[in-house]
């Protein structure tokens, strides 16, 4: 639409506007002849008109009407053939002189307002409507070409220079091609410079490397990196901030050591790392295990003087980054288990002192955790201790870091819901606690867990239940030449369990008895399972399992004297594992076996004792001592055997326990 008809439009409302206050002022009148002033609502009501009830009762009210549909519905209430050409000013000035005469007459005077309250809206829309009608006459009067034309002012012709716009044009083409030669004359100048040193390290290219290891976001004009464990699920307060900066070109260099040196110098890096004070240095984890007896202070001195390395500031990004993160993670690691020593209720209180944490594993043995972190800001290093073996377990290390990882790995890895509507977090038996009806025992034993200074105390206990174990195992093999005693490791093994295998047998007679027990290996307490399904259950002291051992030996060869006289063709009469007779043994109980030969004149007894050995003893038949008489008078009763006699088991020939014996029933064995 064309703003001659915008205007025409315009004018047309302007002047709906002001013949509607003209017939209101009409209708109304001076204010002055009326005796007391009435309020005149000019807004529409908030309410809208019902317009329909449905039958559940609901209310439809009609929608609000628009300002365009407001103003002609007022527009319809007017009379126009009534309204009046003369000016309102003058109506209102003889309205003002009669209402004065009569108000004379009154004996109420009220003071009104000579004015009319929308007189001043009225004014500015008649001003804007002249405005606007002398706005569109100024626009038909320039678009009609029969009210006024408009000529363009004549100017004179520029002289036009044809050598002018070339020598511009050619200043212009000199200048971009300045610029073109400078940046090939540096271009070039870079790529000589790079052919006569490859080796030199760009900014951006070492940048990114970085941001391909670790973390970098850029924060106004520096670059920060962060070299926490936070994105893998570690919880310490501590940042691991570390700023990135580039290298200055004019650093300073250490001479050569010789001015014929013909090797070419290494090449810096163009990246310079900044990390915090505090995650400077050296740093690392140590668990010694010592007995009570021991001088724990030489241990104090060991841990504050074992790292010496100092700060180097040529040291490259990625080692002198890694460095620092082992340093954040080996505090992390032990401001957890401080914390942890603090909060557990041991029997023997755990103390941590400094930079070391004491616990109690067993009894007369304690584990030392201690944190070592040197930042090498001593300028003269403290004189080297004299060497010492070191006896820091580096299993218990390594279980250390094994466990916080796990914890970091827990933190990130829940696991999925059943079903896959339930909530994110807890465990798949916790889920199953309501349709299998756990009780409060089952609830709470789901809800304990093991802190990470438990679990390094138990790997410790076990470890040194394994080592009492293999002592006494390699010290009975030592021991004992007959039987031998082989022990068999299971190599699939727990931290806090492991399982040794016990063979006992004799040499050259392995096929004919072979004793086996396994002994499980706990945290404070072995378990034994016997030949014959026995369970036993022993303490952490070692002379248990010694006495088990020694018990489980001379059992043994009672049993390989047994099956070698089945192959003898021996007779076996009879066995007692608990043998009454004879001295009380002060360790376990003595057993004995009686066996006669295949004719049955000769009777072999075997006895042992855990403290004396192996005794043996023969009785042959008929006795040579027998001489029948009046109460005896039958020869048949001289083959019950004679008395036994001990054989001196020592001057016997043999390898062994039973190739003596084997040896002794061939001699006896009558043809």
């Amino acid at each position: 639409m064309c703003c001659a008809c915008l205007l025409s439009t315009l004018n047309l409302q302007l002047t709906l506007v002001l013949t509607v206050f003209d017939c209101a002022f009409k209708r109304i009148g001076h204010p002055a002849e009326m005796a007391y002033s009435v309020n005149i609502a000019v807004e529409a009501p908030i309410e809208n008109q019902i317009q329909e009830i449905t039958y559940d009762g609901q209310e439809i009210y009609q929608s609000p009407l628009s300002m365009s549909e407001n103003l002609s519905k007022l527009a319809q209430k007017i009379d126009f053939s009534k309204a009046l050409t003369e000016d309102i000013k003058k109506e209102i000035a003889d309205q003002s002189d009669k209402s004065d005469d009569e108000s004379a007459a009154k004996d109420v005077i009220t003071y009104q307002s000579s004015l009319w309250p929308w007189d001043s809206v009225r004014n500015k829309l008649r001003n804007a409507l002249t405005e606007v009608c002398v706005f569109a006459d100024v626009l038909a009067i320039a678009k009609e070409k029969r009210y006024l034309v408009l000529d363009p002012v004549p100017q004179e012709p520029q002289e036009v220079k044809p050598m002018v716009q070339v020598f511009a044009r050619k200043k212009a083409l000199a200048g971009a091609a300045s610029v073109l030669l400078n940046g090939a004359e540096r271009l070039r100048t870079c790529h000589n410079e790079m052919a006569r040193n490859r080796n030199t390290p760009d900014f951006h290219i070492e940048l990114l490397r970085l941001r391909q290891n670790w973390r970098l976001k850029k924060v106004s004009n520096s670059i920060i990196g962060d070299l926490s464990y936070r994105t893998a699920g570690s919880k310490y307060a501590q940042t691991g901030m570390f700023e990135v900066t580039k290298a200055e070109e004019d650093s300073p260099t250490s001479p050569p050591s010789s001015p014929t040196a013909a090797t070419p110098p290494k090449p810096g890096s163009a990246l310079r790392v900044t990390v915090p004070s505090e995650l400077q240095g050296v740093a690392y984890i140590e668990v010694l295990c010592q007995k009570d007896q021991e001088d724990l202070c030489s241990s104090t001195i060991n841990l504050l003087g074992s790292g010496t390395t100092s700060t180097n500031p040529d040291v490259h990004w990625q080692q002198k980054l890694e460095a620092a993160q082992n340093v954040l993670f080996c505090k992390e690691l032990f401001n957890q288990l401080a914390k942890e020593a603090v909060q557990l209720q041991a029997p023997i209180p755990h103390m941590v002192v400094g930079n070391q944490i004491m616990a109690t594993v067993l009894p007369g043995i304690q584990l030392i955790i201690g944190l070592c972190h040197s930042t090498g800001s001593d300028k003269k290093p403290p004189p080297a201790p004299p060497p010492q073996k070191s006896d820091h377990d580096h299993v218990l290390e390594h279980s250390l870091h094994q466990l916080l990882r796990e914890v970091h790995h827990r933190n990130t890895h829940h696991p999925f819901p059943h079903p896959a509507s339930g909530a994110i977090g807890p465990s798949k038996k916790r889920c199953l606690a309501g349709p299998m009806a756990a009780d409060r025992y089952d609830l709470l034993q789901m809800t304990q867990g093991q802190t990470l200074l438990e679990q390094i105390i138990q790997q410790a206990q076990h470890f040194f239940m394994r080592l009492r174990t293999e002592y006494v195992l390699d010290t009975i093999a030592k021991e004992v030449k007959d039987p031998l005693i082989v022990s068999h490791w299971n190599a699939l093994n727990s931290p806090t369990q492991s399982c040794v295998k016990i063979n006992i047998m004799t040499h050259g007679y392995d096929t004919v008895c072979r004793t086996s027990l396994v002994v499980h290996v706990g945290e404070k307490s072995l378990k034994c399972v016997c030949r014959d399904g026995r369970v036993m259950h022993m303490s952490y002291e070692p002379q248990e399992l010694r006495d088990l051992i020694f018990c489980q030996i001379y059992q043994h060869q009672i049993n390989a004297v047994q099956a070698l006289a089945k192959c003898m063709g021996w007779q076996f009469l009879a066995n007692s594992a608990h043998l009454g007779i004879g001295a009380v043994e002060p360790l376990g109980n003595a057993s004995s076996c009686i066996l006669a030969s295949p004719t049955g004149d000769r009777i072999i007894a075997v006895r042992c004792e855990p403290q004396t050995g192996v005794q043996v003893a023969i009785a042959q038949s008929p006795r040579k001592d027998f001489f029948p008489g009046q109460l005896v008078k039958e020869r048949k009763w001289e083959n019950l055997g004679g008395s036994f006699k001990e054989v001196r088991w020592d001057k016997m020939e043999g390898k062994n326990f039973l190739n003596k014996m084997e040896l002794l029933m061939a001699s006896l064995t009558s043809s």
